[in-house]
């Protein structure tokens, strides 16, 4: 009789999948505007490439017309433009409020918790607390059956979140924005690839913080170099992760793999979007269109001018009948905003 030898299993290459190049982290990073150090203690797949945050617009820079002075420009905040990707629907105007954080949110917890989720969603706190809570889990069985291999990767991973966590907080502080119109209401209609539409309404100097300047600066030479030694870093994660114990290598495969669903699943619910202690939220229901005209036709009656329309190329300069505002149907399309 011949017996044939089950192979044993071997899961030497399981670091591997820590060089996956998903966007999760840097999607996340987009839609909270920032990160806290409590992302510390996630980790996904790709989180060498959270620097990499800003290309999540897929270098797309809509145009954008301000309804209330006919000034046309483009919004220039990548992060703005990636969540507009989100909510926007073909065919559809979808309309968005700018409200003020400072002035709406009191408390520390309050404040702390909407760095997590700026809608203080109960199912994406939770599933975020999940995640940073099965890091905790993993780390304590990995002393308790004294893998300090495993351990030592779970550390490495961690001092590479930090290092990445700091780097974005250090990019992303507030900058040029224009100047203050302090009181001014604004109205911009910003028009997306894809026949995508979106309104957004508030404060001329919120909106302004949402659309202009830059959300992270360019990284300085030392800052670059520490980004290189973190990505460094996570390439030599993965001979660690060959040392780490049969047991240590299946939980740190099944923490990447949870992680990522967790915090896929957080980003897949947030509704609402953080910029410079400003949020953006879906204000009522979208309204569908047959064509673009129809859409200019019924922003011109509800705003009383058509100069912004032209511009935008909307409606054929014929068709301007220099309403409110109106300078004509012949100014040119690239007309910046007065900031």
């Amino acid at each position: 009789m011949i017996t044939t030898a089950f192979p044993v299993m071997s899961l030497d290459l399981v670091g591997i999948i820590f060089l996956a190049d998903l966007s999760i982290i840097a999607q996340r990073t987009a839609l909270t505007g920032g990160c806290s150090f409590l992302d510390t203690l996630i980790f996904c797949p790709g989180l060498h490439c959270q620097q990499d945050a800003p290309d999540v617009h897929g270098g797309e820079y809509p145009a954008v017309a301000a309804m209330t002075t006919g000034y046309v420009f483009r919004v220039e905040n990548p992060a703005t433009i990636n969540f507009l990707q989100r909510v926007g629907r073909p065919g559809q105007l979808t309309t968005l409020s700018v409200t003020n954080l400072r002035n709406t949110q009191h408390g520390l917890f309050s404040r702390y918790l909407s760095s997590i989720d700026s809608s203080l969603s109960f199912r994406v706190i939770a599933a975020y607390l999940l995640a940073v809570g099965s890091t905790v889990a993993v780390s304590s069985f990995l002393v308790f059956t004294e893998d300090w291999w495993g351990l030592l990767v779970i550390a490495v991973l961690m001092l590479t979140r930090f290092i990445n966590v700091f780097l974005i907080q250090s990019r992303s502080r507030a900058g040029w924005s224009g100047a203050s119109e302090l009181g001014v209401v604004g109205d911009l209609l910003v028009l997306l690839s894809q026949d995508r539409w979106v309104r957004i309404t508030g404060y001329v100097d919120d909106l302004k913080a949402v659309t202009s300047g830059q959300w992270l600066r360019e990284m300085t030479c030392i800052e670059s170099a520490v980004s290189g030694f973190t990505t460094l870093m996570m390439y030599l994660n993965v001979a660690l992760a060959r040392n780490a114990k049969f047991s240590g290598q299946v939980l740190l495969l099944l923490l990447l793999i949870g992680t990522s669903g967790l915090l896929g699943l957080v980003n897949m619910v947030t509704k609402r979007f953080q910029m410079h202690g400003n949020l953006i939220a879906v204000n009522g229901p979208r309204r569908k269109y047959r064509r673009r005209l129809d859409l200019a036709e019924d922003l011109i009656k509800e705003t009383g001018r058509d100069d912004w329309a032209v511009r935008l190329g909307m409606i054929n300069p014929s068709q301007a009948s220099g309403g409110k505002g109106g300078k004509g149907g012949n100014a040119a399309f690239n007309e910046t905003l007065t900031m």
